[in-house]
């Protein structure tokens, strides 16, 4: 498992290579161009923000490295309409085939049957990615510190924000944070998983939520599993949150959301 972020940034290689001769980047390029607006994904956390309210990013995914598959009754349709009844802000899709199981087709499902801002939730390593996700109607996309080198993160940011998408950038440590705090994107993820090990401690955004200032939005990721975490990041300042698993496992998704956030 220490090695599985090495092996999937290998496997990543090889698909952007393949995807590239399938479809040269100049017809990527025209085909982004042609896509309508999109949807204002840091638009929507401020405006939860604003009443009050906990920002929820509501992850749809088929299965992960470290869990296995998370169910057999799969529809990325169903579970986005679902999490947008029950008070999510955003949507984010997993599009890693090879290890999470995702594609293509579960973010334009999920991002279709509802208003949702998308997240593209992939391992974005070349400029190809960017304008993929814009082809494929995402609205934001991530960009993991401890993946790739500052240089390259800067250059994908300013491609993602000349064609009008957001940016979140992932950080596990003060290392990669003090990498991620040098983008522009007020969008700052705390993954509370070692994409390394898999190892996941809510402390790690308890330990590192006070360097970032208070003009970006701190996006907690993973380790949410109940109320007690909820109210625990809570407490830490946090007002933003990436769930996936815990949400993916139970019967109705939306409903388990709305419980952790939003009970009566």
């Amino acid at each position: 498992m220490a090695e599985i972020l090495d092996k999937i940034l290998a496997a990543k290689r090889e698909e952007v290579a393949l995807a590239k001769l399938r479809k040269p980047l100049e017809a990527l390029h025209d085909q982004a161009a042609d896509m309508p607006a999109p949807r204002d994904f840091i638009g929507a956390i401020r405006a939860q923000h604003s009443v009050g309210s906990p920002a929820v990013i509501a992850e749809i995914k088929r299965a992960s490295p470290s869990q296995g598959v998370f169910r057999q009754d799969f529809d990325a349709a169903a579970f986005a309409r679902s999490y947008a009844q029950h008070g999510a802000a955003c949507l984010s899709v997993l599009t890693d085939g090879p290890f999470f199981g995702g594609s293509v087709d579960d973010l334009k499902a999920a991002r279709a049957a509802c208003a949702l801002p998308v997240l593209r939730k992939d391992f974005l390593i070349d400029p190809y990615q960017i304008y993929e996700a814009r082809v494929m109607g995402a609205d934001c996309i991530l960009l993991i510190a401890g993946a790739i080198p500052l240089t390259l993160m800067l250059e994908l940011e300013s491609l993602a924000h000349s064609l009008g998408l957001a940016v979140l950038v992932e950080s596990h440590n003060s290392r990669e944070l003090n990498l991620a705090l040098q983008l522009a994107t007020p969008l700052i993820g705390i993954n509370n998983r070692d994409l390394k090990t898999f190892v996941t401690d809510l402390g790690i955004t308890e330990s590192l939520i006070n360097l970032v200032s208070k003009n970006r939005v701190v996006v907690t990721e993973s380790g949410i599993s109940s109320r007690n975490d909820v109210l625990r990041m809570q407490a830490a300042g946090v007002s933003t949150y990436l769930v996936g698993g815990i949400l993916m496992l139970s019967p109705n998704p939306g409903e388990a959301l709305e419980a952790l956030f939003f009970p009566q």
